[in-house]
């Protein structure tokens, strides 16, 4: 089969990008590499099942393929943040896009939607049925609500139109070919402690988040294209949460880092905690994350160690 997927050079679209590869499928990877990068992708160049278009996906052409896999959005909140009205657009008039692509040629699509549709919430953990608690003009509400205002579209083309559709709500996820600058807990305390730099915690450092290898997550949104009727949203993440305090110390430990723990005020509508629910996944697609926290940070460790290859990379960075 062909698959189109959009954000194809970021550090989702690469996984699952080479995923469906070694499946033996054809993959057309749209980006328009405002936050991928052709690094991530170059380890596909010279295989004839994969082709490359840059581009902006609120613009998709009509593309022959047999299924779409729509991840084309900034989820790094530095990212987003410094570009909200784009970012807004991207996930309303993006998704618009590959729905109408995809009810033209009667198309399965997936939207990568996430778990910050849930905003600050005020319930642990967030099942599918939960509608939120979301500030609709915070500093977050461009990726936030577009995301919301995606999925709202989703269902919308599919009472409308019998859109073969598909929502994964996507929490924390991580590893090997997240960006540098990605701005993500994860990362960063990873590249604060490769260089000894204070690894910086916001807030107290109680508040909570669950953190799911990419690996795993990759198997998911997989399982939910291919192996499932659910027309209806559904969590994939790992459940295991972990105070920010706890995380920064099994970093610390798995690193040998001479870094110390800086505590720094707590940015707007950051939520206090992040678990997932994945009854659904478990019971629909069979969805049991297997990589434990500290094997995946110590490959995604491994990795940023070959990618900081000196001081001026992270003075430009951090």
């Amino acid at each position: 089969m062909k698959y189109l997927v959009t954000g194809g050079a970021g550090f989702l679209g690469r996984s699952l990008t080479k995923s469906l590869l070694k499946d033996g499928h054809s993959v057309v990877a749209l980006d328009n590499l405002v936050t991928g990068s052709l690094e991530n992708i170059d380890e596909f160049a010279q295989d004839s099942n994969f082709k490359f278009v840059k581009g902006d996906v609120r613009e998709i052409q009509n593309i022959e393929v047999d299924g779409i896999f729509n991840l084309a959005c900034p989820a790094s909140p530095p990212k987003y943040q410094s570009n909200p009205v784009d970012t807004f657009m991207t996930s309303i008039l993006g998704a618009k896009a590959v729905l109408d692509l995809a009810t033209s040629r009667a198309i399965p699509v997936l939207q990568a939607s996430t778990s910050e549709i849930y905003g600050d919430p005020e319930i642990s953990p967030q099942h599918e049925n939960y509608w939120g608690n979301v500030n609709p003009i915070g500093i977050r509400s461009c990726y936030d609500e577009g995301k919301r205002a995606a999925e709202t579209l989703f269902f919308d083309f599919l009472r409308e139109k019998n859109t073969d559709i598909r929502v994964a709500r996507i929490f924390n996820t991580y590893g090997p070919f997240m960006a540098i600058d990605d701005g993500r807990v994860v990362s960063n305390f990873i590249v604060q402690s490769l260089t000894n730099k204070p690894i910086t915690i916001y807030g107290s450092g109680n508040q909570t988040r669950s953190f799911c290898f990419v690996d795993d997550l990759i198997v998911g949104i997989k399982s939910l294209m291919f192996d499932s009727n659910l027309r209806e949203p559904v969590n994939l993440g790992n459940p295991e949460s972990f105070t920010m305090i706890e995380l920064a110390k099994i970093i610390l430990e798995i690193t040998k880092s001479k870094s110390e723990i800086q505590f720094k005020p707590l940015p707007t509508d950051d939520p206090k905690n992040r678990k997932p629910d994945i009854a659904l996944a478990r019971k629909s697609l069979n969805f049991i994350p297997t990589i434990e926290i500290r094997e995946g940070i110590e490959r995604t460790v491994e990795y940023f160690k070959g990618v900081i290859k000196d001081e001026k990379i992270i003075s430009d960075t951090l």
